[in-house]
């Protein structure tokens, strides 16, 4: 279904604060930066109840959420500036005509922090406990779970992935293997998935253009099982290239090294024209 997004940006530049909000629908999405938190004495929108996401990195540079409720976010965001080292912007969400209660994002939280885990693309040490559910009229649940839609949809607009959650039945699967290496994974507009429990070669050779940032991944992403190195979780990166170096710990063209199962290269797949 087609939708319309609207972006405003409040600073006048892209890499300022903005909000954005999809036509017809009552959910509006700030994108607050931390070096910028005047804005919130300037918005009254950010001082009612409000569902919210804290991004960031933590110390090994994995990409770290935090995922709250607040019935105040200009007063709450001051504690989390304060005790909080991670976080670098928050995406706040709000309903445009102030209708949300205090339970309805309590709601959201309950909806969202189970989504988060379950698509496992963002390291949420700092959110410890699963909520309970807010005790919420049936019409009301039905209005936020509508909300929690567009929440997804903003969220994932904004170039964050917290809540994506990959169907790999529905991809085109290559592999690689060599050197010790059976890997799995995909192509997708954002880079190279290589898939969990993919075998990931131990050693690197000398010639591999980033030997120590390889080293420090399979410390993060693999777990050692006897002979093997086996991903813990899905991983993506930025082109097929580093993937397949990742995963052989060798130089190679990405390109070329993945495959499918009928043995076609990923370059014929999504790069070379189709002979009619």
């Amino acid at each position: 279904m087609s939708r319309t997004i609207t972006t405003f940006l409040i600073d006048g530049v892209p890499e300022g604060n903005r909000y954005a909000f999809i036509s017809n629908r009552i959910c509006r999405m700030y994108v607050v930066y931390r070096s910028n938190l005047d804005i919130l004495s300037k918005r009254q929108d950010l001082q009612t109840p409000a569902f919210y996401v804290l991004l960031g990195e933590d110390e090994k540079t994995n990409p770290m959420a935090y995922i709250g409720e607040t019935e105040n976010f200009r007063e709450r965001v001051k504690d989390h500036d304060s005790k909080k080292t991670f976080w670098q912007k928050a995406l706040v969400f709000v309903a445009k005509d102030s209708t949300t209660t205090k339970a309805d994002v309590q709601y959201l939280e309950y909806l969202a922090i189970p989504e988060a885990r379950k698509a496992n693309n963002y390291v949420l040490a700092e959110n410890k406990q699963t909520p309970k559910e807010p005790n919420l009229p049936e019409h009301r649940k039905s209005d936020m779970d509508d909300f929690f839609e567009d929440v997804k949809l903003l969220t994932s607009f904004s170039g964050c992935n917290l809540f994506d959650v990959t169907d790999v039945n529905k991809e085109h699967i290559f592999y690689v293997k060599g050197r010790g290496c059976e890997a799995r994974g995909f192509y997708s507009s954002k880079g190279f998935t290589v898939l969990k429990d993919s075998i990931i070669a131990k050693s690197s050779v000398p010639s591999l253009t980033w030997k120590d940032g390889r080293e420090s991944l399979l410390k993060e992403c693999t777990r050692d099982n006897g002979d093997k190195l086996i991903l813990n979780t899905d991983k993506t990166f930025p082109t097929p290239s580093t993937a397949a170096n990742f995963c052989l710990g060798s130089n190679n063209n990405g390109w070329l090294a993945w495959k499918d199962k009928d043995g076609q290269p990923l370059d014929d797949v999504y790069r070379r024209p189709v002979e009619k």
